[in-house]
């Protein structure tokens, strides 16, 4: 078994960076470009329940959905178990696409990061000890890859305030438009290396679950951030699963070795 990662392949948004304060403020400004509310202010309250939610949003266009969806009243426990189905009806109903939404979301996150880039990376936070670990780990033979589903021109702006360097080739955004095993399976081709030295660290349970699926990953070590973006019953399931290690914060910052001890 293998104690030392020859690749680590990172989530972005839940396991390095928590971004709930500016994911609430450009959905909230998006959702004001779609539906122009008469006030644009946002009501009391609906940024906690939004955080509180936030782990059922896989892609930034459901991040406006998920406002006009509390707004309309659908109760939180509802959208926890039948996301999909609600984001879809939304949808529909106004004659809406994922991809114009996606373009209004990432276009108001670039006029913003052009006219306040200090406002706009002063809303996210590093999640504790992170930095610390990336900044280690590249000093090591483990190869270090960011996988995300966030925009990688976005990442490289935050991780370089952070003093990481990371080329366009070692972070994988949504514009690669490619499912997460796929990446993880061309990673292993690239640099020949045995799948079990693969690692990967993801605070969606799906995602993992997706990559457990393919039966030529099925050696990679996969891991659960429990301090991201994740429900109590996601934690639960993965507790009970062999395939999948529940990875704790202060576990991430120590020695690799200590990643695979229970």
């Amino acid at each position: 078994m293998a104690n030392i990662p020859s690749i680590l392949a990172l989530d972005f948004d839940g396991v390095i960076c928590d971004g709930l304060i500016e994911y609430f403020e450009v959905a909230w400004r998006t959702y004001c470009q779609v539906w122009f509310p008469s006030h644009e202010t946002p009501p009391d309250g609906l940024a906690s329940q939004f955080y509180r939610l936030r782990p059922v949003i896989e892609t930034g266009w459901e991040m406006p959905i998920l406002v006009k969806a509390l707004l309309e009243g659908i109760a939180e426990a509802e959208i926890l178990q039948d996301w999909h189905s609600i984001n879809q009806k939304i949808l529909l109903a106004d004659h809406l696409n994922a991809k114009e939404i996606s373009i209004k979301l990432d276009k108001l996150r670039d006029e913003w990061i052009a006219t306040d880039l200090e406002g706009w990376l002063s809303l996210h936070r590093f999640y504790s000890g992170v930095i610390d670990k990336l900044k280690a780990t590249i000093t090591t033979t483990t190869k270090l890859y960011i996988i995300s589903t966030k925009e990688g021109r976005f990442v490289q702006q935050l991780l370089h305030q952070e003093g990481i360097e990371l080329g366009s080739k070692e972070i994988f955004g949504k514009e690669v438009r490619r499912p997460k095993y796929e990446i993880l399976r061309e990673l292993i081709q690239l640099h020949k290396v045995p799948q079990e030295t693969v690692w990967f660290v993801e605070d969606r349970l799906k995602t993992l679950q997706l990559v457990d699926q393919q039966v030529d990953l099925k050696d990679v070590k996969l891991f659960l951030a429990d301090w991201g973006y994740n429900t109590p019953l996601e934690k639960t399931t993965t507790q009970n699963d062999p395939r999948i290690q529940l990875l704790s914060l202060s576990k991430f910052g120590q020695d690799f070795s200590q990643w695979l001890v229970e």
